[in-house]
C-alpha cells in the first residue's frame, strides 16, 4: 500500500500503484472466503462417519450454505451500498471466520445444519465487495485481470492447502480444520481494517487516480449512498441481467461439485485412498487456477486489441462453459489418471468461465454494484442450494455419481446458451 511511485520518483511524477496491493487484500480475503466455506468437503468423509450421516442428508448440509448465502445477496449489497466496502468487508470476514471456529464444536446435525446457515449469511457480502473494489480501484481495461486474479483466491487455497489439510485430518482429526481455518480467517479481518481505504482517503498519488478514473474506474462514486429500490426492481427486468445470472448459476454448478462433492467422489467412486485423494485432489485446482489467470488474461488483451466487450468479455466465458461440459465423460472411462484429467480439463475451463464479476463491473448501474452484484451472486449461488442436494438425492438413490456427473455437463451447456441467446450488448445498464 506504499505511496512509492514505479520507478521511485516522488509521488507528483508518476502514477503510484497501490491499486495492486488493494488487490492482493482482496485476493487473499477470497481465498479464507473459500476456505471457509469449502473446507466441509474434506472434512465430509470422515465428519459423515462420526455423526453418522447419510448421502441425502449430506446434500441437504452441503447446499444449507447457500440458502442463507443466497437469500443474504441483495441485502447485503444494499448493506455494502450503505456503510461503504471497509466497514462491509471487516464484518463479513470476522463473522464468518467466528462461525467457521464453531464448526469445531458441533456434535450433531443439527448443529452443523444451524453453522452453515450463519456461515452464508455471513460470507454473502464477500463478492459484491470484491466487484465493487474492482470497479472502484481499476481502469475498465485492467479488470479482467483483477478479477481473474481474486478469484484465483476460489481455487489456489485448496490446491495447494489440501496436501497439508489431509494430513491434519489424518493426524488431527476433522474438527482441526475448522480450527486452523477460522483462527487465520478473524486475524485477517483485523489486517483488512487497517489496511484498506478507499482511492481518496489512500497513499494513492494524484496521477494513479487520474488514470484509474480517465480509464472508467468509480473512484468519485465510492463513497456509501442509499439504495434506490425502486430502481433495484427495474434492474431485475433488463435481460442482461438474466443472462449473467442464468450464465453464472451453470458455471458455479461445476465449481460446487468440485467444493463439496470431488472428495467423496474420489473415495466413493474411484475408491482412490486418502493419500492419493490429498495429492491427485491439487491438480483440478491448479488448472482452475490457470484458467481463472488465462480467461483474464485473454479478455483484456483483447479488449486493449480494439476487440469489442461484446467479444472480449464474452467469447472466455461461452468457451469455458463450452468445453466444461466435456466432465461428462469422466463416466466412460476406467483409468484413474484420465478421470483425473478430464476432471481438471473441465475445472480449467470453469476457471475460463469465472469471468462473470467482470461484467458485473461493466453493465451495474451507477452507484448500484453492490445490489447488482447482490442480484448476480444470488442467481449464481442458487447453484449452491440445488445442485449438492441434486448430486445427493442421485447418490443416494443409484449408489453412483454417474447421473451426477452428467447433471453437470448438461447445465454447462445451457450456460452458453444464456451468454450466447439472452445477455445482448456488455454496456452500462442505463435506468
Amino acid at each position: 500500500m506504499s505511496g512509492v511511485s514505479v520507478t521511485g520518483a516522488p509521488d507528483s511524477a508518476r502514477a503510484t500503484r497501490v491499486r495492486y496491493g488493494v488487490l492482493g487484500l482482496i485476493a487473499t480475503g477470497t481465498l479464507i472466503n473459500y476456505l471457509d466455506r469449502t473446507i466441509l468437503g474434506i472434512a465430509a468423509p470422515s465428519l459423515t462417519k462420526e455423526l453418522a450421516i447419510n448421502p441425502a442428508m449430506m446434500g441437504l448440509i452441503f447446499s444449507a450454505f447457500s440458502w442463507t448465502y443466497a437469500a443474504s445477496q441483495v441485502p447485503g449489497g444494499a448493506f455494502l451500498d450503505r456503510f461503504g466496502t471497509r466497514l462491509t468487508y471487516m464484518l463479513s470476514v470476522g463473522f464468518w471466520s467466528f462461525f467457521t471456529l464453531c464448526h469445531a464444536l458441533i456434535g450433531g446435525v443439527v448443529g452443523l445444519f444451524g453453522l452453515r446457515l450463519l456461515l452464508g449469511v455471513a460470507e454473502s457480502p464477500c463478492f459484491p465487495a470484491n466487484s465493487r473494489v474492482v470497479a472502484t480501484w481499476f481502469p475498465r481495461n485492467e479488470r479482467a485481470m483483477a478479477t481473474g486474479i481474486y478469484t484465483v483466491g476460489e481455487y489456489i487455497g485448496l490446491a495447494f492447502l489440501s496436501p497439508l489439510l489431509f494430513l491434519m485430518l489424518a493426524h488431527w482429526g476433522w474438527r482441526s480444520l475448522f480450527v486452523m481455518a477460522g483462527s487465520i480467517g478473524m486475524i485477517f479481518a483485523a489486517i483488512w481494517w487497517l489496511r484498506y481505504r478507499e482511492p481518496r482517503d489512500s497513499r494513492a498519488n494524484e496521477a494513479e487516480i487520474a488514470l484509474i478514473a480517465e480509464g472508467g474506474g468509480l473512484v468519485e462514486q465510492a463513497k456509501a449512498q442509499k439504495v434506490d429500490w425502486s430502481a433495484a426492481g427495474r434492474l431485475l427486468r433488463k435481460r442482461q441481467m438474466w443472462g449473467i445470472c442464468l450464465g453464472q448459476f451453470a458455471g458455479n454448478s461445476t465449481l460446487v461439485f468440485f467444493l463439496t462433492w470431488f472428495p467423496t467422489y474420489l473415495a466413493v467412486e474411484r475408491h482412490m485412498d486418502w493419500l492419493k485423494i490429498g495429492f491427485l485432489a491439487i491438480l483440478p485446482f491448479i488448472a482452475a487456477s490457470v484458467g481463472v489467470l488465462f480467461g483474464g488474461w485473454w479478455s483484456d488483451k483483447m479488449l486493449r486489441q480494439g476487440r469489442s466487450p461484446n467479444v472480449a468479455r464474452k467469447l472466455p466465458i461461452i468457451l469455458g462453459l463450452l468445453l466444461a461440459s466435456t466432465i461428462v465423460s469422466a463416466n466412460f472411462i476406467d483409468d484413474n489418471r484420465l478421470v483425473i484429467a478430464i476432471l481438471s480439463l473441465a475445472f480449467f475451463a470453469q476457471g475460463m468461465g469465472a469471468l462473470g464479476w467482470t461484467l458485473v463491473s461493466d453493465i451495474a448501474p451507477e452507484g448500484m454494484l453492490g445490489v447488482t452484484g447482490g442480484i448476480f451472486n444470488l442467481a449464481a449461488n442458487l447453484a449452491g442450494i440445488v445442485t449438492p442436494i441434486i448430486i445427493g438425492a442421485i447418490v443416494a438413490a443409484t449408489g453412483s455419481f454417474v447421473y451426477a456427473i452428467g447433471f453437470i455437463g448438461v447445465v454447462a451447456l445451457l450456460g452458453a446458451l444464456a451468454y450466447i441467446v439472452i445477455l445482448g450488448d456488455v454496456k452500462r445498464i442505463e435506468l
